[in-house]
């Protein structure tokens, strides 16, 4: 095999990993790799010489040498981001390159490095057969390959390596937006939706570093006059959920989030770090904070940029949403607290129910968003006391029988209050109504259901609204000291309450006696 100068160089392009980590690769500075196949030394030694101190896009080359087919495999199982081979084709055997052209495209599905035939024997390969059978890009006579000629091939090679990675890598990432973007617009909380667009996006550049989102004045934030709050974070600042921005970042960080929200634009910085700002239509702003290990490469800034024009729009339909929600709930909470403060209860009691009630689902095993929705229905759950006269409601003493049967009244009343609504939330309410005063043991009303015959909603309802009415001042009693309504509740698992649910409440007292402390009478 005859050695000219500048003789053969192969270049493999991006192996069969995924293009966008290759893409990306592309832009962090690491050298160009060149895989040398060939049986001849002089080959290898001749090629490294003339295009050793070669540099294309500010980097290097760094060769890789194999001897045969054999070695050749192996090599590109090692680094699937080859992006050039300079093949030979005769070695082991007289097609031996040709075979390892089809292993490349057909077995590796490697359809992305440049592949660069070079022989010393044409006839053994002829040029017009070779370029029409086999998916090479290239294919060179040893004997026409000067260095300036060689150096030339490279080049060709590289730049359409870097065109196809960077192709391949924006479908993909892509692929990655559309597909996140379907899967954080399932989440309807604001604060779930912003840990959704943190684990998408870290997922979209690789970053698996630190991130946080934040929410300006407008719902959470409201009562802090504009600070900002961190909904949901990734990283170092996962620890920091709800704490104010200011008193986590750094003042330069901080500053930095100032700017972004008073110029009402994103910014881009230290090659690595992004400050995304939106606005809503009503006003409300939202900043994303995303950092890694990693320069974010043109074609890293496209997509986060995508992203959140996609997502930009969801948040501002989340936070209308939330503004209702918001509104519903207020709503809610005052008809509840006019409900006890009609009969000289505090207000903060269907307050405390509602934290209760929520604690209890989420231990019990009810799905997170049902006890969301729990909570939101539990303010209703005396309702019905609408219904019963003054008199009995705030009579000092014992109620008489007739008086006993027409306060147990109220949980029908409450149902039949609620039971027309369609919307989730009131149906809840209305089934927290009726049987929160149902016993385990069958002797409640108004149904005189026992047991697991009792819906879970009013099973809840009767430990969390007894839990809190026993810890309460009542115009018939003084609230019971700690103590004696933990007796209590042992002596009625099983007869009042759901004794799983008692073991719930006494196994984790100090959280529940934490929301009587957050809403004191």
């Amino acid at each position: 095999m005859s050695t000219q100068t500048g003789d053969e160089l192969l270049f493999q392009d991006e192996a069969p990993a995924p293009l966008a980590q290759v893409a990306r690769s592309l832009s962090q500075g690491a050298a160009w790799k060149i895989l040398i196949v060939d049986d001849e030394a002089e080959v290898h030694n001749v090629t490294r010489l003339v295009l050793s101190g070669f540099s294309y896009k500010g980097r290097s080359l760094a060769f890789l040498s194999a001897y045969t087919g054999r070695e050749a495999r192996g090599l590109l199982a090692q680094h699937p981001d080859i992006a050039v081979i300079l093949l030979d084709v005769v070695m082991e055997e007289n097609d031996t390159g040709l075979k390892l052209v089809q292993y490349i495209r057909e077995e590796l599905k490697n359809l992305f490095v440049r592949i660069i035939l070079r022989t010393g024997q044409p006839g053994q390969a002829p040029e017009e057969r070779v370029i029409v059978e086999y998916d090479i890009n290239d294919y060179k006579e040893k004997t026409e390959l000067t260095a300036q000629k060689l150096i030339t091939t490279i080049v060709s090679a590289l730049r359409t390596s870097c065109d196809i990675a960077t192709i391949e890598a924006n479908r993909q990432g892509l692929e990655k937006i559309i597909e996140a973007s379907e899967n954080i617009f399932e989440l309807q909380s604001l604060e779930k939706f912003s840990t959704g667009v943190l684990t998408q996006i870290t997922a979209i550049l690789s970053l698996h570093k630190n991130a946080v989102v934040c929410q300006a004045s407008g719902f959470a934030a409201v009562n802090n006059q504009g600070r900002f709050n961190i909904l949901a974070g990734t990283g170092q600042f996962e620890q920091h959920i709800r704490k104010d921005v200011e008193e986590v970042l750094s003042a330069d960080l901080h500053a930095r989030i100032v700017r972004a929200v008073s110029e009402q634009s994103s910014l881009f910085f230290d090659g690595s770090r992004y400050i995304g700002y939106f606005r809503s239509r009503n006003g409300s702003e939202s900043v994303i904070y995303l950092e890694g290990s990693v320069q974010l490469s043109d074609l890293d800034r496209q997509l986060v940029e995508i992203f959140f024009t996609n997502v930009s729009i969801a948040f501002d339909n989340l936070h209308l949403n939330k503004e209702v929600e918001d509104t519903q709930r207020e709503i809610i909470h005052t008809l509840g607290e006019t409900i006890e403060w009609r009969s000289h209860e505090t207000g903060n009691h269907v307050r405390r129910v509602a934290e209760y009630i929520h604690i209890l689902a989420r231990k019990y095993g009810l799905p997170e968003a049902e006890a969301d929705l729990l909570r939101l229905a539990a303010p209703m759950h005396d309702v019905g006391k609408l219904g019963i006269p003054d008199s009995v409601l705030n009579k000092p003493g014992l109620l008489n029988p007739e008086e006993m049967i027409l306060i147990q009244t109220h949980p029908s009343i409450g149902y039949e209050i609620l039971k027309s609504s369609t919307r989730p939330m009131l149906k809840a309410a209305a089934m927290i109504s009726l049987h929160h005063h149902e016993r385990f043991d069958g002797t409640g009303y108004p149904s005189g259901l026992a047991g697991e015959d009792i819906p879970v909603y009013g099973r809840l309802g009767a430990v969390a609204d007894v839990f809190d009415a026993l810890m309460s001042d009542r115009i018939y009693r003084p609230a019971w000291p700690v103590e004696q309504v933990v007796v209590h509740f042992r002596k009625e698992r099983g007869q009042h309450f759901d004794p799983r649910m008692t073991d719930i409440l006494l196994d984790n007292l100090n959280e529940f006696l934490s929301i009587r402390t957050a809403y004191k009478d």
